[in-house]
């Protein structure tokens, strides 16, 4: 599976571990500590990092280049929102009927991570690989929530495609927002189990400089040992950027 672990940063590890293991079924890996967690969400793990506060430069509008949110599969979505607001989780977006026939909702995590919960299959507006489709809605409903998508704002559809190629991702799918005014697409690539859900629109975007030690995201650790063109490295370490600033790290094998 491409998407092997995704990497988010925490101000409190005990607190983070609480959260994703209470609301989100997550089951702990090994032995969580004051510095570090990894946890199992069926398709890739989700590892805990503990980082000091600092300001980020992360903003919840889809406009800003980089890095949006982390989507999990669901059985149902409204049960589990009640029970988020009912504990005075913040949320982004209260659930609704999105366009693809699926119910969504939006909520940060303890440290502002934004996180999506999805029920359904998307029905998509264009089809473009009827096996990776079919590959995907045979994953059913799931028991616990499991991590389908990391969503990302780009400035070219085509180029993004490109340069994931390389590491396994193919096109299964788009949908279309006829009515959003900034011209606003999603097209969805493909590999293993899960996806990187791009976001395309016409008005103008925000660049944003990627931020490894920030409270929230940090970086998604992908299949592969070769990294594909136009790929930089962040602060000189093993942690790549695409050309829109997600941060990535590539691994062979099994995520630890």
């Amino acid at each position: 599976m491409p998407i092997q672990k995704v990497t988010i940063n925490s101000t409190d590890v005990d607190r983070s571990v609480d959260f994703y293991t209470r609301h989100l079924d997550a089951r702990v890996i090994g032995e969580a500590t004051k510095d570090r967690a990894l946890l199992d969400f069926v398709t890739a793990t989700l590892e805990v990092r503990a980082v000091s506060p600092s300001p980020s430069s992360w903003l919840p509008d889809d406009l800003q280049l980089g890095f949006r949110h982390i989507g999990f599969k669901v059985d149902r979505v409204d049960p589990r929102a009640e029970m988020l607001k009912a504990v005075g989780v913040p949320f982004h977006l209260d659930p609704l009927d999105a366009e693809g026939g699926v119910r969504i909702c939006f909520f940060f995590d303890p440290d502002g991570t934004l996180l999506e919960f999805v029920e359904g299959d998307l029905q998509y507006a264009a089809v473009f690989d009827s096996d990776g489709v079919a590959a995907e809605r045979a994953l059913g409903v799931p028991e616990r929530p499991r991590l389908d998508h990391v969503a990302v704002t780009v400035r070219d559809r085509a180029a993004t495609e490109a340069f994931f190629s390389p590491l396994g991702f193919s096109l299964i799918g788009t949908i279309e927002q006829p009515n959003d005014p900034r011209g606003f697409r999603i097209a969805y690539l493909k590999s293993g189990d899960t996806v990187l859900e791009i976001f395309t629109y016409n008005a103008e975007k925000q660049p944003r400089e990627p931020q490894l030690d920030a409270p929230g995201f940090s970086h998604v650790v992908l299949a592969g040992s070769r990294a594909p063109d136009k790929a930089v490295h962040v602060d000189g370490t093993g942690v790549l950027a695409d050309p829109n600033g997600l941060p990535f790290a590539l691994r062979a094998g099994t995520a630890s």
